[in-house]
């Protein structure tokens, strides 16, 4: 939330890059461990759902020109693209994590841990893995993109001493 409120907006990427790599090797071994059961067949409420939106607009802005780009839906039954964006998959992440983090301050550490394996092999590890290659690619882009008239200028000294 503190990046998403441009307390840092020079450091935003690299710190989401290593933010998201981080839940991705925590959902990783929340995919790898034994089926969670809950206790309770049906869900006991977690209390209200807090609003993303806030978040997903200041991320919108922060990441503003960089937000969208292109997603495979399903790399194993399709070839279909579809537009996706990394505000959109960050806020979506949260919640999720939220809802889990509900039931555990509720004193339900089970569910919790079933809704966090649940929305990782459902949703969030999905949505961290294409936000982690997407901010990804967007740091190359930025290391090691050059400025055409920079080269261009760089050429032209070489080639003229």
């Amino acid at each position: 939330r503190e990046l998403a409120a441009g307390a840092a907006p020079d450091t935003a990427i690299p710190l989401l890059l290593l933010l998201v790599a981080q839940l991705q090797v925590t959902g990783a071994r929340l995919g790898a461990i034994q089926d969670v059961v809950p206790d309770e067949r049906f869900e006991p409420d977690p209390g209200p759902e807090s609003d993303q939106d806030a978040l997903r607009v200041s991320l919108a802005n922060l990441l503003e020109g960089i937000d969208d780009y292109s997603d495979v839906v399903d790399p194993l039954t399709s070839l279909e693209l579809s537009r996706a964006a990394l505000s959109d998959d960050l806020a979506t992440i949260v919640a999720s994590l939220e809802h889990g983090l509900a039931h555990h301050d509720r004193g339900r550490p089970v569910e919790a841990m079933w809704w966090w394996q649940f929305g990782y092999l459902s949703d969030w590890g999905t949505r961290s893995s294409a936000a982690l290659r997407v901010l990804q690619t967007i740091l190359g882009h930025l290391r090691l993109d050059a400025d055409e008239d920079t080269v261009a200028e760089a050429e032209f000294d070489a080639l003229h001493p």
